[in-house]
């Protein structure tokens, strides 16, 4: 909870004066820069990851096709959606082919994601992880068919998981992020110039922090001085697998739960006295 300002105090924004490197996809990262610059952030716009379409779509076009035999549906991004609700308007396939599904969420951003499209959600697990998404429907998916669209690359916990609980699920790649090649001179330039090296860099998922690490290849740049922060604890378990700090974690793992964070790291006096 904020303190209130004391009488005769003006409050000034709570990370006036703070330079945070936000290392989301260009097209995901005007959100969380938004949140921090209305705080007083300098931001820095450098990223990390960048989505591109699958080599092929014919695996998520087959079982798009097939959703009739499917009884649950798991969705784990926004980017997964937007891939989703674009094969099935390619596919000539709409909202009335989903209706028979049950259908889960990693999160309130996909959540949300889901339902702009005009579909109910059923599942949102408590904490926006994948342990969390297999402890909410181990009991409800025995004998069942599980379709789980998600990214070429992603932790395998939940397919692997629902199996042992005797669910069928079929995995499908929606998309793949890659490292983005022109941003390598960008984030050295910035970490080694004094007048634009951040105090604060922001992870949203494990190969954010994958790709910072190969975008700065083998020089060994010092990161002395700069804060890196998680959205969540798969993040930091990455951050530390790569010899990282996890300075600033996120209690809810979402953008506005790491804004949060980031603002209780440098919870100095919000206020400034005024001249009589």
């Amino acid at each position: 909870m904020r303190k209130l300002k004391p009488p005769g105090v003006a409050e000034s924004p709570g990370l006036a004066g703070v330079c945070v490197l936000v290392g989301r996809a260009r097209h995901q990262a005007g959100s969380l820069a938004g949140e921090l610059r209305k705080l007083g952030a300098t931001v820095l716009e450098i990223p990390f990851i960048e989505i591109r379409k699958p080599r092929s779509f014919k695996p998520l076009d087959s079982a798009l096709r097939s959703l009739d035999g499917c009884d649950w549906l798991i969705l784990t991004s926004v980017n997964g959606v937007d891939a989703m609700w674009d094969r099935l308007a390619w596919l000539g396939l709409s909202n009335g082919n989903l209706k028979h599904l049950r259908i889960a969420a990693i999160g309130p951003a996909t959540r949300k994601a889901i339902e702009q499209r005009g579909v109910k959600v059923d599942v949102v697990p408590k904490e926006y992880v994948a342990e969390s998404v297999v402890r909410s429907l181990r009991r409800r998916v025995k004998g069942k068919r599980v379709l789980l669209v998600r990214a070429k690359v992603a932790r395998d916990v939940i397919p692997r998981e629902l199996r042992k609980a005797g669910a069928h699920v079929e995995v499908v790649e929606a998309y793949e992020t890659v490292v983005p090649q022109a941003s390598r001179r960008r984030l050295r330039s910035a970490l080694a110039n004094p007048q634009r090296r951040p105090q604060v860099v922001t992870f949203t998922s494990s190969s954010t922090v994958r790709n910072f690490v190969s975008l700065l290849g083998s020089r060994q740049m010092s990161l002395e001085g700069i804060r890196l922060a998680s959205i969540g604890p798969v993040t930091s378990s990455t951050l530390r697998e790569l010899g990282l700090r996890a300075d600033i974690s996120a209690k809810e793992f979402t953008i506005p739960g790491l804004v949060d964070a980031i603002l209780h790291a440098f919870d100095q006096p919000t206020y400034s006295a005024t001249q009589d």
